[in-house]
Parts: C-alpha cells; sequence; structure tokens
C-alpha cells in the first residue's frame, strides 16, 4: 500500500516533536529520514522511526542536545552533538563544513558523540546548493567482519559522494561499505525471503543465505563477500570510514560503536562518545572556475550514459539515477510500506496519541 508523502511527513514531524525535540529539530529529523524513502532506501526511512523511539525511551537519545564545535582550524572541525539524534546533528555538522569551505576552499568535519543519522547521500547532497562537492561518511553497530575473521568489528560504514552537473542532474554516489547494508536483511525478513549468497555470514563463518544469520551471532560481509571476489578492498573501505569518522573525532570505533537497537547495551568499557560521522565540502572554483567543471561533468555523464551496453541491458546508468527516478515517481504516487512497517507507525500512532490516517 502507497502512503501520501505529505501525511507520512506530518505524522513523522508529530512523533519527534512527542519525543520532545523542538519544531525545528523535528523538522530536520522529518526531512532526513523520510528523504530515504523518497529515494528507495526503504530500510533508512520511517521503517527506522520505532527504532528511534526505542533508542529515546532507553535514555539513549537526547532530543534536546547542546551541539557545538570543540574544536576547530580555518578549514576544519570537531562537533560534540551531545548525544542528538544523527538526523539533526549531522546537518548542523555539514553546514560546519560548507562554511568552512566558503572561507578556505575546502571543509572538513569530524562528528562525536552523535547517533544513527539516516542515509549518508542526503548530507552529501547539502553541498550542491552552493556548487560544492559533498562527502559524507559514518560508522555504525558493529555487523561486520573483516577479511578472514568471524568476529563483528566493524559497522556497514557508508560513504556518499554528491557533485554538482550543470544541465545533467548531479553525480550521487550512496553506497554502503558492505556487499549488503543491514537494513536489506530486515526487508528480507519482512518479506520471509533468503539472503542472496555472499551477504552474510554464520557464527562459525560459513557462509549463509539465512536472512536471520545476523541476529543469530553472524555477520554481515565486507564490500565483495569473500577474499577472492575483493572483500579486503570494502574491509580497508569500511576501516578508512571508522578511522575518519570516530577515531579522529573521538567517539566510538570498531566494537565499541553503540548498538542501533535499543534491548542490546552499549559497551560498559567506551573508548570514545556515542558514533562518529565525517563531512566534507569543497568549492569547485577553489579547483577550476565552476561553470567550466559542471560544463564537463555534463560532458562526463552524457559520454557514461552513451556506453554500449551488455546484453540484455537497455542503458548504463549514473550514480543517483535509479533513486532521483524513485523519488519522482513517490512524490507523485505515494511511498510503498511493507505492512509490518506500516504495523509499527500504527502502534507509535496509539502509544503518542497521535491521528494515523493516511
Amino acid at each position: 500500500m502507497n502512503f501520501n508523502f505529505e501525511g507520512l511527513f506530518a505524522f513523522t514531524k508529530s512523533i519527534f516533536i512527542k519525543m520532545g525535540c523542538p519544531e525545528e529539530d523535528a523538522q530536520t529529523a522529518t526531512e532526513v529520514l523520510l528523504s530515504a524513502d523518497l529515494r528507495g532506501v526503504d530500510s533508512h526511512g520511517v521503517a527506522r522511526l520505532s527504532g528511534y523511539v526505542r533508542l529515546w525511551e532507553a535514555g539513549r537519545i537526547n532530543t534536546k542536545p547542546n551541539i557545538k564545535i570543540v574544536h576547530e582550524s580555518p578549514s576544519t572541525a570537531v562537533v560534540d552533538g551531545d548525544g542528538g539524534l544523527g538526523l539533526v546533528v549531522a546537518p548542523y555538522a555539514m553546514n560546519v563544513a560548507i562554511e568552512k569551505a566558503k572561507n578556505a576552499g575546502t571543509g572538513w568535519v569530524s562528528v562525536k558523540n552523535s547517533n544513527h543519522y539516516g542515509i549518508a547521500g542526503y548530507h552529501a547532497m547539502q553541498a550542491l546548493k552552493n556548487d560544492m562537492i559533498g562527502m559524507s561518511m559514518t560508522n555504525a553497530s558493529p555487523l561486520v567482519s573483516p577479511t578472514f575473521s568471524k568476529e563483528r568489528l566493524l559497522g556497514t560504514n557508508p560513504i556518499a559522494v554528491a557533485i554538482p552537473a550543470n544541465k545533467q542532474p548531479a553525480f550521487v554516489a550512496d553506497m554502503a561499505t558492505t556487499t549488503a547494508a543491514n537494513g536489506k536483511l530486515e526487508i528480507l525478513q519482512r518479506k520471509e525471503e533468503e539472503a542472496p549468497s555472499g551477504w552474510i555470514q554464520d557464527k562459525e563463518g560459513n557462509p549463509t543465505t539465512n536472512p536471520y544469520g545476523v541476529k543469530e551471532g553472524g555477520a554481515l560481509l565486507p564490500l565483495g563477500g569473500d577474499r577472492e571476489h575483493g572483500s579486503h578492498k570494502g574491509y580497508a573501505l569500511g576501516s578508512i570510514v571508522d578511522i575518519f569518522s570516530a577515531v579522529l573525532s573521538g567517539a566510538n570505533y570498531g566494537p565499541w560503536v553503540p548498538p542501533f537497537v535499543a534491548f542490546l547495551q552499549p559497551d560498559p568499557n567506551p573508548v570514545g562518545e556515542g558514533i562518529g560521522h565525517f563531512f566534507g565540502a569543497m568549492r569547485v572554483d577553489a579547483f577550476r572556475p565552476a561553470d567550466e567543471f559542471k560544463d564537463h561533468m555534463d560532458n562526463w555523464i552524457g559520454r557514461f550514459r552513451e556506453a554500449q551496453t551488455t546484453p540484455g541491458n537497455k542503458k548504463v546508468l549514473i550514480p543517483g539515477d535509479p533513486e532521483r527516478e524513485l523519488e519522482k515517481e513517490r512524490i507523485k504516487n505515494g511511498i510503498p510500506l511493507l505492512k509490518p512497517v506500516e504495523n509499527d507507525l500504527k502502534e507509535l500512532a496509539k502509544k503518542f496519541e497521535v491521528e494515523f490516517d493516511l
């Protein structure tokens, strides 16, 4: 069943307000969260709303944080999120990076003491309106085993890069550094479908297609799946995200990153504060005239669109194409929600005495 975007937006915002978020923060958090549903990243949209509520109920989210810069140079900063919603902390930090870039040409911000920040792509894309290249990454709950290990030491640790063009739509790459994000497993569980091979391993380190494999003590696999298919590269990418996001800022890293699920407690001996993020903004005209660059991006994108295709494929896609097309379709026709997600939202409506009539 499809749900009206405006109705979902109003409902979600009302839940954040009921949690104690100020009006402006509730608006920001809702924009970030719903952007995932619009762009087809259903695992990170309203399906996560009840998870944020449970973290707040467990005392692990501060809905009125004092977000602030605790260390900076002309082009860099460390932001302390004060335990706030990552959906609110991240836009603040990305704006700091953009303002730094306006003055210094580039801006780099590492964040500590935050929580899950939604989809990485949303934050990277905030740079586009300023003729800047945006970067966004975050560490996450340890559900991923390094190549050759059966221990869970890393998160899905996504990376997003947004690059402006002129007449062509922007290039937007947004990806986990694992073969699949954990949210994809949650969707398979709701659909009662098996996982593709190469996504996960069981608790003994053996390949499995059981979508509950991670819940049963197994682990997600780095991008590539196994050594023969380049999992060591996915492992390296996830490690870079962890270091930039947390070792650099003073957040928890590796196996010490606090879990998103409220029923699991954070490590009693943390090595930092909360979850970490990392943001970058680069002013295009710090390298060459912006219009000249964007014209060449148009040329780059156009040439790749014209690439000869393999049998059975109609066209070559540019990163960001599928999400942009889905966004247009969902704004027009509504956002599809799986029945378990719809039921979760109805339970939230009952809990907070908010109308769910979409």
